[in-house]
């Protein structure tokens, strides 16, 4: 079981990125994906996640209106759409797998990928 991230890059405030979850060993039809993020010197925090069941999602409330997570089957992979984007968005990112529904909480997550940073700076 594998996850890979990818995306990452160096965006003025108000640009876009679309980071990439590509998931090996397991099929995205039946996993919950999420992605999550760490700045220096902060707590992990749950950004957007996409539900297997229903294809359902959530957002933290600061990315709310300018993020959009979306998955596709047929390429197993789950991407995440950065709008807006703010010097308060600069951390790396990672996107995780846990069976079938979504959750907040990071541990709730089984598979992790390696991360993915994103810089928001003028």
């Amino acid at each position: 079981v594998q996850l890979q991230a990818s995306g990452g890059g160096l965006v003025q405030p108000g640009g876009s990125l679309r980071l990439s979850c590509v998931v090996f060993g397991f099929t995205v039809d039946y996993y919950a994906i999420g992605w999550f993020r760490q700045a220096p010197g902060k707590e992990r925090e749950g950004v957007s996640c996409i539900s297997s069941s229903d294809g359902g999602t959530y957002y933290a409330d600061s990315v709310k209106g300018r993020f959009t997570i979306s998955k596709d089957n047929a390429k197993n992979t789950v991407y995440l759409q950065m709008n807006s984007l703010r010097p308060e968005d600069t951390a790396v990112y990672y996107c995780a797998a846990r069976y079938y529904d979504c959750s907040v909480r990071g541990p709730d997550f089984g598979a992790w990928g390696q991360g993915t940073l994103v810089t928001v700076s003028s």
